[in-house]
């Protein structure tokens, strides 16, 4: 249906190659033009000035959730002034032994035009439905917890 690609370029700048010493930091460039300067997370000799891929996977699954409740609520008529979502992933161990972004939790506040406030029941039933239609969150085995406030 439809191809995405990224090109990502490293660049060895260090002078050693050994484990504790090169250099993690790279861009990642996307077909619009967009470039992000990357690095590995802080934890792994990262660079905490750059967005790591753990990161980027947790942006992406809260993303992908946001534009996917919109859309869901937009078919509905709801009208949403704003939506901010302050998503966590936990690093942990998996089935396999080993280190994975095991679950994710987002913890999205949607803030709706004052005369079509849904219900709590309602609102978990819109990301339920947002949740079980995000292309991410279908593409991945991550557990992902939605912590509407």
């Amino acid at each position: 249906m439809s191809e995405h690609t990224v090109t990502v370029t490293w660049r060895r700048t260090s002078t050693s190659f050994d484990y504790e010493t090169y250099n993690r930091d790279h861009s990642w460039s996307f077909d619009a033009g967009v470039q992000v300067r990357a690095s590995a997370a802080p934890a792994f000799h990262g660079d905490l000035d750059c967005v790591d891929p753990e990161e980027a996977y947790v942006a992406a699954l809260s993303g992908c959730h946001m534009l996917t409740f919109l859309a869901v609520a937009s078919r509905k008529r709801l009208i949403i002034d704003a939506y901010e979502d302050h998503a966590t992933g936990f690093m942990e161990k998996n089935v396999h032994g080993k280190l994975a972004v095991a679950r994710v939790v987002l913890r999205p506040r949607v803030r709706f035009s004052a005369s079509v406030a849904p219900s709590q029941d309602e609102l978990a039933k819109l990301h339920e439905q947002a949740h079980h239609n995000c292309i991410i969150a279908n593409s991945v085995s991550a557990t992902i917890t939605i912590e509407p406030a």
